[in-house]
């Protein structure tokens, strides 16, 4: 798994994919921080966390439409597939790639931590609740977005698709609200939502239910990408 993790990692800065999701996030969440920190006199991050969301859920995508796509693409997923590493090993290396590549975007909230303790006391509890929150919610999405990438040899259908799933997530709370007449319809989305429960890390709140939910997603994805490859090994 480790040589798998190395190569991915390495994929990744050997091309445009790092460095341009990097920029991408620190510009975005450095705009972010700068109106709800600065101009608003606030020495808060939830707002900042909040509105990441929606930046993430096309981040995500982009950084995991090359993990299989590309290979079916290239006709290295044969040898891939028949390397000594076992299929978890594989899938899970894969995933590791992707999200320390995600993580070390993540790391650019702790540098906004450090600025608002140049002029006021940071709630240091809550900047890292809400990082652990950040991170396990891009786990999750991109452990949906490598599965997608399982199923395509397109990294633009993989992308794609993949953003679109990650809007529905970020609209699922909306949905919720009208389909509130409908209680058991209403309360089967609410238990998905990935608002709902991502919201409670941005309080500063360490949600164990979100915890278990991000981490139970990120589990089933994985397992459903190795199930896809296990088919295909089979046929």
């Amino acid at each position: 798994m480790g040589a798998i993790l190395k190569r991915e990692l390495s994929s990744y800065f050997n091309s445009a994919i790092a460095y341009i999701v990097m920029a991408v996030f620190f510009g975005f969440s450095g705009y972010f921080f700068i109106i709800t920190c600065f101009m608003s006199n606030n020495s808060s991050l939830s707002y900042t966390f909040s509105n990441m969301f929606v930046i993430i859920v096309f981040l995500t995508p982009i950084i995991a439409m090359k993990s299989f796509s590309e290979e079916k693409r290239q006709k290295t997923d044969q040898a891939l597939l028949t390397s000594p590493a076992n299929l978890f090993e594989i899938v899970l290396g894969k995933f590791l790639g992707a999200f320390i590549l995600y993580a070390i975007c993540c790391l650019i909230f702790f540098v906004f931590g450090l600025v608002i303790q140049m002029f006021t006391p940071a709630n240091w509890p809550v900047i890292i609740c809400t990082t652990i929150g950040i991170l396990l919610l891009g786990g999750a999405l991109l452990a949906i977005d490598i599965f997608i990438s399982a199923l395509t040899e397109s990294q633009v259908i993989a992308a794609v698709i993949g953003m679109a799933v990650g809007i529905l997530t970020y609209m699922l709370s909306t949905i919720v609200s009208m389909t509130s007449s409908i209680t058991w319809l209403s309360n089967a989305i609410n238990a998905i939502s990935f608002t709902n429960y991502y919201q409670n890390f941005t309080y500063g709140i360490l949600d164990l239910t979100g915890v278990v939910f991000f981490l139970s997603v990120i589990a089933l994805f994985i397992f459903f990408t190795i199930r896809v490859f296990e088919k295909r090994r089979w046929s």
